[in-house]
This record gives C-alpha cells, structure tokens and sequence, in this order.
C-alpha cells in the first residue's frame, strides 16, 4: 500500500492507499505531536499537513522494504517534518483548505487527556499508540468476518477471552449465555485466538522488511503496551 502510494498519481490506486494509510494511522501521530508540547488544534494542523506533504514532498519516495520498518520511518520523518521552520499561517495557502485525512478531534482529544502524564516520552507515547492501533486493525477485521457469516453474537460472547486470563466470566458463563456446551466454547476460543494471531502476523507483515522480522516485531509492540 506505502510502495503504491509512493509511486504517485501514474498508479490508479496510489490516492486511495495513501487515503487508507492516514486513515489508519494518524492518531499515533498526534499523540506524538501533543507530547511534544503542542495544543490539541495545533496538532490537528501539523498532522494535516505532515499527510499532505507526504503526497506533495514525495516523503514516501524513500520508503524502502529492505531498510526497516514503516514504523520508524514515519516517525523519522515526522521529526523531521516538526523540525522544519513550519509556518501554521501558510497552512491555508499549502493545502487549500482541503482535509487530507478526517481527524475526530473530540475523539483524539479524548484520547489523549487518558494517556499517561508523566510515564512516556513522545517516542514512546508514539509508539505504544502504534501497537494500540495495529490490535484495533486486527480486532476490527475479525469482528468483520463474524459480522459477514451473521456471528456477531457469537464474537460479542468470546471477544473477551482473546487474552487469557482476562475475561470476565468462565467458559461455562459463556456457554449458558450462547447456548454452547463449555466444550464448544472452548474450541470455539481456540479458534477465535488463532485466527487472531493469524491476522495480526498479516498485518504487521505489512509494516517489516520480511517475515523473519514479524516476530520480532510483535514482541516489541507488546511490550510497548
């Protein structure tokens, strides 16, 4: 999706992956924008224009599989976005008006007055929101398979046991509640947390060089939790 965004307007699709790309990952950046000291419609404007410039600078030119992760790259260059003279009066002139990427802001406001005060600098606020945000990807791909085969019932009763040791009832709850015998719910369990594996090495497999690095990189985004 990167790559195709990368090469520009000559790939029917570049828009609508670069679209899909801001969609899924701006709040991680301006979580890290807010840690760094700006008010919340200060960082709404630089997240803005940190999407258009990926289109209008060609940021996404030097995207490389081999040379890492997407992660660190679009932090790196954020940085380096941040530590241009960036003059917010000139933002109407750059990019129009036009929303790049529909930001909620009572909702990245939101989240952010939870964010720890004190615990996590911008680096690792950023990063912790990355994690965060890949889990809500996979989550919501699930769900949508459930959804499409008429199951959300079923996924809204297990959803809770994807973590063990962190649902709220037993299986045989569970099973009282489905009408499942707590057999079927635990195979049903089984199969709920290996397709969630299954789509999580999906998608971070998109974000790393190959797949000898998705391990690795599941490891690390869940200790960023």
């Amino acid at each position: 999706m990167v790559l195709q965004a990368a090469r520009g307007a000559a790939q029917p699709r570049a828009a609508e992956a670069m679209a899909e790309l801001c969609r899924i990952y701006w709040y991680p950046l301006y979580a890290f924008i807010r840690r760094r000291g700006h008010e919340s419609h200060e960082a709404e404007d630089l997240t803005q224009e940190f999407f258009a410039r990926l289109l209008t600078k060609d940021y996404l030119a030097a995207v490389d599989p081999a040379k890492g992760k997407f992660r660190s790259f679009l932090l790196v260059a954020l940085k380096h976005f941040l530590a241009d003279q960036w003059d917010r009066s000139q933002a109407q002139k750059r990019g129009g008006g036009r929303i790049i990427v529909p930001l909620d802001r009572v909702c990245a406001d939101t989240r952010y007055g939870r964010e720890p005060a004190h615990d996590l600098t911008p680096e690792k606020l950023y990063e912790r929101q990355w994690a965060l945000t890949v889990l809500e990807q996979v989550l919501a791909r699930l769900r949508g398979e459930f959804l499409a085969e008429g199951k959300a019932r079923l996924f809204d009763g297990l959803e809770g046991f994807l973590v063990r040791g962190e649902a709220s009832k037993t299986y045989a709850q569970a099973g009282s509640e489905l009408g499942m015998t707590e057999s079927a719910v635990k195979k049903a369990v089984h199969r709920l947390r290996r397709r969630f594996r299954k789509l999580l090495r999906e998608e971070i497999a998109h974000t790393v060089a190959g797949a000898e690095e998705i391990d690795e990189e599941i490891h690390y985004l869940l200790r960023c939790l």
